[in-house]
């Protein structure tokens, strides 16, 4: 789930098309790390540049939103990234 975003910050996502690592972690709300082990696990769909760095459009992330509503795992994806365990 996003955060809850000021006025300003919400108007500049809506007309942000790619994002950074860090900046997808900010829209997702969780950490750096869990947004690259997400990717790395292909649960979040990005594209790497010539470098290497990984950039997300705004589509990728509001479809990884969309399906953690729709499979019911954003609890389960929320315990994940604190590390509990899930049986």
């Amino acid at each position: 789930m996003p955060l809850s975003l000021t006025p300003t910050t919400q108007h500049r996502n809506e007309r942000q098309l790619v994002f950074t690592s860090s900046q997808a972690a900010r829209y997702l709300g969780v950490s750096l790390a869990t947004v690259r082990r997400w990717t790395d696990a292909g649960h979040v769909s990005c594209y790497r540049t010539p470098g290497g760095q990984r950039r997300f459009s705004r589509d990728q992330l509001d479809e990884f939103i969309a399906s953690m509503h729709r499979d019911g795992t954003a609890g389960r994806a929320a315990a994940e990234q604190r590390g509990a365990r899930i049986a």
